[in-house]
This record gives structure tokens, C-alpha cells and sequence, in this order.
């Protein structure tokens, strides 16, 4: 290697070409590797539905006087019915009300009790969910959806975890224990023999699982050149749109939630497997002098892209390096507000598939499919618009469709889907460019720590997009009003940001604060 350490590593990548072979492997494999960490974040939408249910009424059914009864006249005299004409979910009679046969009686004048001996389920959608196994209903209700909080509040610190632990031990090992150790929870949660035991291993599931988008997205963009790095993101983003569309088709199929939860964790394996030949990030290895190793990893490219060799700081950085200088803490702020919004909205759309009347399969399927021409799109808006405009008018249109679905009556489903499904692309494209845009803002020597920072603040938003959603039982329109209010808002935060198309990836803070000579053309400050 040359002894110019000053050279841009763009530079340098030109010249063993920046998308070759090399890069395109390293895509394939990070993409494929997210399946189970995408599948991961919708397992809630299926696992932790509540069917249709009401009061076990067997302790009614003495002496069997039931038994020359049909199932309707059974539960006519054992459970009272709701306002919609359905049997009552959490009560029943305290004694069989045989006189209710007759039409001349009010249940009304009848009094009730709460279940005695469980419940029963209408089994004829999902063989088993969280809600079945342990009686999750009633009062205990919120404890099923309390299960993609807790998983993604695992997520949260997983996050802040897996971006400092990868950037003091390096981008592929930290990959690899993400890919294990996340395989390895999500198998055993599906094994849980009490709530509290799948709760505690769903944290840690989300935990150890959201190292590899972080890992994997950064491995992506710190081996592209600049002119590639619009499509890399594109196609990274574009994983968990084939992650969202096939997961519906594996949940339509495998309608017991053990046997769910372990489908989408064993395909991890080939994560696994195909690690051996993921590169660590050479960025990373100069920024923390191992300069022979960089070198391996560089010659590998030069020789799997056909290009000749060519060329090529020691000092530890950690999260305190995002907030010690004026423009770094202001970049931290504004992309920290930005993926709040961004990810609290993304799945407080996701995660609302049952409540615009229709098939909840095709929903959250059409959901997926929408992505792929949302982000496609990115490709075509990062050229046109560049990043900033991007993130912000994508993230604008999110708040207005969410406020027009306010004024659409509940009665209008079909129309109420389609908006949230608008809603629910431009969501895509403003998740897909924020991954690339971050990326691109912060500066090598603390990349991950920025991405793990932001994934950190992403999934705070994600955890408490369930807690939203539950607000709509204040006012049906309250949790609609939240994520409108939180798009708009975020979509002023963006447009806040710098502009990084066609520009140099950072490489020091010094880069950023732009007192660094030669670099304060190439990326303009956070003030303009």
C-alpha cells in the first residue's frame, strides 16, 4: 500500500471499480441475510391476534342438560350477547338461563358473571396465537400486543449495543453473532412454555437480531463508490419489501405460532453459512490502523473485480463523538428526530392491518408489494431531487394521506385502504432514503455509532407504534391525528438536513465540522 493515508478511499474504490463483482456479492448476501429480521418485525400482526371468543361453558353443562341442545341454543342460555348481536367475550350467565329459549325474555334482566373456567376460540383463521395459548384476553388483552413492544424495545438497545460493539470490534464478527444469537432466541421463543419466558427471549431476540440490518447496511455503502451508492440503498431497501410480500404467503400457510416463529427464524442459517465471505468494511480497518488487513481485503477486491492494486488515523471513537462538536451534535439531532418519525409512522401503518375491514393476509401483502415501486422510485428521486428533498417531501406525503384517512367514515373501507396503502409507499421510499442518507452524513471514524445511535431512536418509535394504536380506544381517530401530526413535523426536521448527492463520503469529524483543508467544498455545513 502507498504510504498516502490522505487519500479518499473513494479514490481508491474507482480504481478497483466501486461496483464490481466484489460489491455485487457483498449486496447479495446482506440482502438475503435480512429475511428473518424483517419477518421478525411483523411476526406481531399474526402471532398476537385475538379471534373471536367467549366464555368456556362447560361448568354449565351439568348433569349434560346441554346435550340435546345445538351449539347456538347452548350458548343462547349460557352467555349474554353484545350490542352487535355476538356472544359477550368476557361473561357469561352464572347459571343456564333456559327461559331465554323463549323469545319473551330481555338477557338484559339476567345477571352476569365473568368467564369461570376460560375461554373458548374460534380456531377457524389461526390454529394457536399468544391470545389462545395463554388465555390473552379480557382483561390480560393488552399483554399480547405488549409482545412488539417488548420485542422492539429489544431492538432499541440492540441497536445502540451492536453499533458500538461493531465499531470497536469490526463490522463481520459483530454480523456473526447477530446472525447466531438471533437465530438462536427466536427458536427458543417459539418453545416457550409461559408468557413471561417468551417476552423475556422476544427481547433478547430483537436485541441480538438487529445487528445485521445495521451491520449489513453499512458493509453495503462503506465498499460502493459514490455513483453507487443511490442503488445499493435501493436495493437494500428493497430486502425487507421481498421480506414483507413473502412473509403473508409463509403466515397464510403456517397458522400455529410456534411453527410460524420458527420458519422465519431458521432461514437465518443461510445468513450463517454465506458470512464466511462477507468482507470486513476496509474503511473501518484504516480508520483504526490496521492497514495490512485493509490491504487483504482491498487486493480480494482488486482481484475478484479484475482491476489492479492500487494505495491506500489511530484512535478509538465511541457515541460521545456524536455529540462533542456544534455540527455533530446538530446532525445527530436532526437524524434522530427524522428516524423517530420516520420508523413510528412506517409501522404504525404496518402494524394497523386489521382495522380497515379487510382480509388481513392481503392487506399486510399488498402492503409489501406497494414497497417495490416506492422504492424503485427512490432511485429516480435521489437523481432528480436529491437526498434532502427526497426524505422530506416522502415523509410530507405520509401526513397528509394519514390526515385524509381521518375524514374518510370507517364504513368506507375499501377507500381507507387505499389511502393507507399511498400512505404506506411513501412511508417506504422515506425508510428507504434515510438508511442512505445517514449513511452518507456520518463520517467513517463514527458511522456505526451514528447508525446505531438512529436504529436506537428508530426502534423507540416502533415500540411505542403499538402504545399509538391503542389510543384509538380514547377516540377512533386519535392514533391517525398522532402519526399525521409526527410526519408533518418530521418532514420540516429533514429539509434541515445537508444535501450529499455526488459528494464524498465523510471521514472524520473533522470532515464535518469542515475545518478539515480541501473538505469544506465537498460537503456543505449543516447551517445551509
Amino acid at each position: 500500500l502507498s504510504s498516502d493515508l490522505r487519500m479518499k478511499f473513494e479514490d481508491l474504490l474507482s480504481e478497483i471499480n466501486g461496483f464490481g463483482r466484489f460489491q455485487k456479492m457483498v449486496l447479495c448476501i446482506n440482502f438475503f441475510g435480512r429475511f428473518s429480521l424483517a419477518c421478525h418485525f411483523l411476526l406481531g400482526n399474526f402471532i398476537a391476534v385475538i379471534p373471536s371468543h367467549h366464555c368456556s361453558i362447560s361448568s354449565l353443562d351439568v348433569d349434560e342438560i346441554f346435550e340435546n341442545l345445538t351449539q347456538e341454543e347452548r350458548l343462547t342460555v349460557s352467555i349474554p350477547v353484545q350490542d352487535d348481536g355476538t356472544p359477550a367475550s368476557c361473561h357469561m350467565f352464572s347459571y343456564p338461563q333456559f327461559h331465554l329459549l323463549s323469545n319473551f325474555s330481555s338477557p338484559s334482566e339476567v345477571a352476569v358473571v365473568q368467564c369461570q373456567n376460560g375461554w373458548e376460540y374460534d380456531n377457524s383463521t389461526f390454529i394457536s396465537t399468544l391470545a389462545t395459548q395463554w388465555d390473552l384476553v379480557c382483561d390480560k388483552r393488552a399483554l399480547s400486543r405488549l409482545t412488539t413492544t417488548i420485542f422492539f424495545i429489544g431492538v432499541m438497545f440492540g441497536a445502540a449495543a451492536f453499533g458500538s460493539l461493531s465499531a470497536m470490534f469490526g463490522r463481520k464478527p459483530m454480523l456473526l453473532v447477530s446472525h447466531m444469537l438471533g437465530m438462536g432466541f427466536g427458536l427458543c421463543s417459539a418453545f416457550s412454555s409461559s408468557f413471561i419466558m417468551f417476552a423475556v427471549l422476544r427481547f433478547f431476540t430483537g436485541f441480538t437480531i438487529t445487528g445485521s440490518v445495521i451491520i449489513s447496511t453499512i458493509l453495503n455503502v462503506e465498499w460502493v463508490s459514490i455513483k453507487h451508492r443511490k442503488l445499493v440503498g435501493v436495493i437494500d431497501s428493497l430486502s425487507w419489501t421481498f421480506a414483507f410480500m413473502s412473509f403473508p404467503l409463509v403466515a397464510y400457510f403456517i397458522r400455529d405460532w410456534r411453527w410460524l416463529t420458527v420458519a422465519i427464524s431458521l432461514p437465518t442459517v443461510t445468513a450463517i453459512i454465506t458470512w464466511w465471505w462477507v468482507p470486513e468494511s476496509a474503511r473501518w480497518l484504516i480508520a483504526n490502523g490496521r492497514v495490512d488487513k485493509a490491504h487483504y481485503y482491498l487486493h480480494k477486491c482488486a482481484v475478484m473485480n479484475r482491476k489492479k492494486e492500487v494505495v491506500v488515523r489511530n484512535r478509538k471513537y465511541s457515541y460521545l463523538d456524536l455529540v462533542r462538536t456544534p455540527k455533530m451534535r446538530k446532525l445527530a439531532l436532526l437524524t434522530g428526530i427524522t428516524w423517530f418519525a420516520v420508523a413510528t409512522v412506517a409501522y404504525g401503518i404496518s402494524f394497523n392491518i386489521s382495522s380497515f375491514g379487510l382480509n388481513r393476509y392481503l392487506t399486510q401483502f399488498v402492503y409489501g408489494a406497494i414497497e417495490i415501486p416506492a422504492k424503485l422510485s427512490i432511485y429516480y428521486l435521489l437523481d432528480k431531487f436529491g437526498r434532502r428533498i427526497t426524505q422530506a417531501g416522502s415523509l410530507l406525503f405520509v401526513g397528509i394521506s394519514l390526515m385524509i384517512n381521518i375524514f374518510i367514515p370507517k364504513d368506507k373501507s375499501v377507500a381507507r385502504t387505499v389511502i393507507a396503502v399511498l400512505g404506506k409507499g411513501c412511508s417506504a421510499t422515506s425508510f428507504g432514503t434515510v438508511i442512505l442518507y445517514s449513511s452518507e452524513l456520518y463520517p467513517t471514524v463514527v458511522r456505526q455509532n451514528g447508525m446505531g445511535y438512529n436504529s436506537f431512536v428508530a426502534r423507540l418509535g416502533v415500540s411505542v407504534a403499538p402504545l399509538i394504536l391503542l389510543s384509538d380506544d380514547v377516540w377512533n381517530h386519535f392514533s391517525q391525528v398522532i402519526l399525521s401530526s409526527l410526519g408533518l413535523s418530521a418532514a420540516f426536521v429533514a429539509y434541515l438536513l445537508p444535501e450529499t448527492r455526488g459528494r464524498c463520503l465523510p471521514e472524520t469529524i473533522e470532515d464535518v465540522e469542515g475545518i478539515r483543508y480541501g473538505y469544506v467544498e465537498k460537503l456543505s455545513s449543516l447551517g445551509n
